[in-house]
């Protein structure tokens, strides 16, 4: 499985030696002074109220009282989201799980089909326990097993009558990758042809304006309801949003009383939230351009190092995210970016995980605000010294 760095836990069993070795890891990267970005959990519980009261007060009134079920500053969030994303109303939604459910049941009640395409590297697929079927009721097709978005062609082929077609934009863990425009077009055509609903899994939608050359009006338009993350990207501490005509969005909140989404106070992750809208979002663009620069360095420094097999993928990211292959183990790739966090400050690489062929492992690699000083240079020098620390068996 693709090691997920948005779960703080690496879904790891309990147990003493594990619980320490994951707090060794989360203590090594916090205290590094360079990396190429934030981790998830970092900092300190003190930090993280400092700030939300620093920076939140540019973006709103901190002498207001707090969110009563939604209201304040949840709904001026809300407004915020479907002004961005050119929709008629959006409602917040505590996790992206929840708000994807709710949107696919409510599609298979109004287009009376409980089946949805999707493809099977996709968040609800791999990552939610099956929750689509056994919450839900509903069912799933794939148009296709290869890493990347389903063809147009895949679409019109699919032997099987669907109700909803959901896109992962971009489909992360293929590697965070995306069609280009036109291919994105097509197949959302081909959707409508079969008289299905779209809906983008767009928890990282906010970083994909440069690929595809679009604002986030233009792609949102392109379906009919969308879901956004507002801790991937952003920055903001929780909460995620569903997008989309203003009758969808007011059944969602139904189903999201019933699903015990409707919490009574939301104000820490409605206010970060704000901030990573005001502040990060229009820094992205800036971050996928810088990506691509160290994605050339690394590939440069490990062709230099001649290490015998080594992938990034995409060659050229197609967001601030990509992956890096090497044909090393897991754990001892792990080791060596601890050690080099504890004994040099610097963070290169987080978590390794085996999602592959036997003697091959995988990390994502992100690029935000800490990493634009990062020169290819620097970057070089890192995976040296990175390299050095992996055992040469492997």
């Amino acid at each position: 499985m693709t090691p997920d760095p948005d779960r703080t836990n690496e879904e790891a069993p309990g147990g003493t030696g594990e619980d320490a070795a994951r707090e060794r890891r989360f203590a090594a990267w916090n205290r590094a002074p360079r990396r190429l970005a934030d981790g998830p959990a970092g900092g300190t519980l003190a930090g993280w109220l400092a700030r939300l009261a620093e920076v939140g007060a540019g973006v709103w009134d901190l002498a207001g009282r707090p969110d009563l079920y939604g209201d304040g500053v949840v709904t001026a969030l809300e407004e915020r989201t479907a002004a961005l994303l050119g929709t008629g109303a959006a409602a917040f939604f505590p996790t992206g799980t929840m708000a994807q459910q709710i949107a696919l049941r409510c599609w298979a009640d109004r287009t009376g089909s409980p089946v949805v395409a999707l493809h099977p590297m996709s968040h609800p697929e791999r990552h939610e326990r099956g929750a689509l079927v056994r919450l839900a009721g509903l069912h799933t097709v794939h148009p296709t097993a290869e890493p990347r978005m389903p063809t147009a062609d895949e679409i019109r082929e699919l032997p099987e009558p669907f109700g909803t077609l959901l896109l992962e934009l971009p489909l992360r863990d293929a590697g965070f990758v995306l069609p280009t425009w036109e291919e994105l077009v097509e197949t959302v055509t081909a959707a409508r042809e079969r008289d299905a609903v779209v809906h983008l899994d767009g928890a990282r939608l906010w970083e994909c304006t440069e690929h595809f050359g679009r604002p986030l009006t233009e792609i949102a338009a392109l379906a009919d309801t969308v879901y956004v993350s507002y801790y991937k990207s952003l920055g903001g501490l929780s909460g995620a949003a569903l997008a989309g005509p203003p009758d969808l969005v007011e059944e969602a909140r139904a189903w999201r009383h019933r699903y015990g989404g409707q919490l009574f106070q939301q104000w820490p992750a409605a206010l970060s939230a704000l901030v990573g809208l005001e502040r990060e979002l229009p820094r992205l663009p800036e971050y996928v351009a810088h990506a691509r620069t160290v994605a050339g360095a690394l590939r440069e420094g490990l062709a230099a190092a001649g290490v015998p097999w080594f992938r990034i993928h995409p060659e050229e990211p197609h967001t601030h995210q990509f992956q890096v292959w090497l044909p090393y183990g897991a754990e001892e790739l792990t080791e060596a970016g601890v050690r080099q966090a504890e004994e040099d400050g610097t963070v290169l690489f987080r978590w390794w995980g085996a999602p592959g062929p036997p003697g091959t492992a995988m990390a994502e690699v992100t690029v935000g605000a800490p990493g634009l000083g990062w020169r290819p240079a620097d970057v070089r020098e890192a995976l040296s010294a990175f390299l050095a620390r992996v055992p040469a068996t492997g």
